[in-house]
């Protein structure tokens, strides 16, 4: 078992696109205030589809399929949502102290209904439900997503195959002027 990372068949594998991809996602997607480009049709969960379709066409010189970029961008959306997590872990317990102090600057307004109060005052004090769902949502969501994205890069980023012997053919001979 030379290769373990093949799958299907012997023209696919799991590689460096799919990761990258990945990464792109979860990173961009994970950020505090960078991850808002998700509300705008899954921003950065396309592009990290479409990223991933790409970087596989440019290691193969033939035409990237419909099938092998839905898969790029599938393996991406899925290794999105992990990184997702990693980065949001991170990056909340980076700016947890901010976040308390706006939360009792906002929870001491008047105007909030009270069953929004419960609800935020249930997720501040047990964040691993938010991660759940956020975890839950962007592996659903992301993978569909992702997917459409890398559909959507083998459609953009397909290399053109070759004209056999020699280059284009030759335009025919202009008519002889009289």
């Amino acid at each position: 078992m030379k290769n373990s990372s093949r799958i299907w068949d012997g023209s696919t594998t799991i590689s460096h696109p799919a990761v990258l991809g990945g990464l792109f996602i979860g990173v961009l997607s994970g950020l505090p205030i960078v991850g808002l480009g998700n509300i705008c049709c899954c921003l950065w969960v396309v592009c990290g589809g479409l990223l991933s379709a790409y970087l596989d066409q440019q290691k193969d010189p033939r035409p990237i399929t419909v099938q092998r970029g839905a898969l790029a961008g599938f393996l991406s959306g899925i290794l999105g949502a992990v990184v997702w997590l990693i980065v949001s872990i991170v990056a909340n317990a980076a700016l947890a102290p901010l976040r308390q102090g706006f939360a009792a600057d906002f929870s001491r307004g008047g105007d909030m209904p009270p069953e929004v109060r419960s609800m935020l005052e249930t997720v501040a004090a047990n964040p691993s439900i938010g991660y759940v769902f956020g975890f839950v949502m962007y592996l659903f969501a992301g993978t569909i997503f992702a997917t459409l994205g890398g559909v959507l890069g083998s459609a953009f980023f397909r290399n053109d195959v070759p004209p056999a012997l020699g280059g284009p053919p030759e335009p025919p001979p202009l008519p002889p002027q009289y």
